[in-house]
């Protein structure tokens, strides 16, 4: 807890066996919630999810890291978080970071608060391939021109969110894709939350998960896409549900989120 506020930590997980544990060893010990939804792994994640004891939520199927996310949220809600902080658990982010990024929300100096792999020009440093990092650089001038703010990155997987964020934004409005990351700060940036930013040193290694080349290229072109849905979207020409205060939220604690009136996007274990 900090400054009176809850704080979760929540791990999408997908075949992450082999550095769930390190990641969450390196947890402080401030925080008050512990949640993993896993995606339908094949490995013994969920095993050591128990083990470790962490809250645990398993997909009855592979619906997809958007989706993943969606659960997070939505259980870190309903367990009471007030400040909630995602952490992959593939050991790519320190987590010894989660203080910092949760204190800068708790003390409301920002509503979102990244972990940047390109201040201090970490990224290239611990392994991110080259093309990935020039596709970065790209991506984010061409969001920045567009969003009119200005961000290092928006592709990192380690971001802080305040409860009225996560309450507020139309999230299951968004991909079930990994594209719903960059669909999640166009709609900060949409409806007005202040967004803040941290260096954070990354480690690309055989374990680590990453998409590749074809899902790089499927993700970069659904940022070009969210961005000028955004564009269109501020100028008025068009209107789509991702940026409208109608859209569906998550609705912390209720059924709305499990398709047919039964869980199947996540089941207790």
């Amino acid at each position: 807890m900090i400054n009176g506020k809850r704080i979760a930590v929540v791990l999408p997980a997908y075949n992450a066996e082999k550095t769930l544990e390190a990641t969450v060893r390196e947890l402080p010990d401030l925080v008050d919630i512990r949640i993993l939804v896993d995606d339908h792994s094949t490995d013994r994640t969920v095993e050591i999810a128990h083990r470790l004891g962490l809250q645990s939520f398993v997909h009855n199927r592979n619906y997809g890291y958007g989706r993943n996310q969606q659960t997070c949220y939505r259980e870190a809600l309903a367990a009471g978080a007030d400040v909630v902080i995602m952490v992959h658990p593939d050991y790519q982010y320190t987590p010894l970071l989660v203080t910092a990024m949760a204190s800068m929300i708790a003390h409301g100096v920002y509503d979102v608060v990244l972990g940047s792999r390109i201040i201090g020009g970490a990224a290239l440093r611990g392994g991110m391939p080259l093309y990935k990092y020039i596709s970065n650089r790209l991506l984010t001038a061409f969001e920045n021109l567009f969003l009119r703010v200005k961000l290092s990155e928006y592709h990192t997987g380690y971001r802080a969110f305040s409860r009225e964020v996560l309450t507020r934004l139309p999230l299951r409005e968004n991909s079930d894709d990994f594209v719903f990351d960059n669909q999640m700060l166009a709609q900060c940036v949409y409806f007005g939350f202040r967004i803040g930013e941290l260096s954070c040193p990354t480690k690309y290694f055989e374990e680590a998960s990453s998409i590749n080349f074809r899902r790089s290229v499927q993700y970069g072109l659904g940022v070009v896409g969210t961005t000028l849905q955004f564009a269109l979207q501020r100028a008025g020409i068009v209107h789509n549900p991702i940026f409208s205060e109608k859209g569906k939220t998550l609705e912390a604690g209720s059924d709305a989120y499990y398709e047919g009136g039964l869980p199947a996007a996540s089941q207790r274990r």
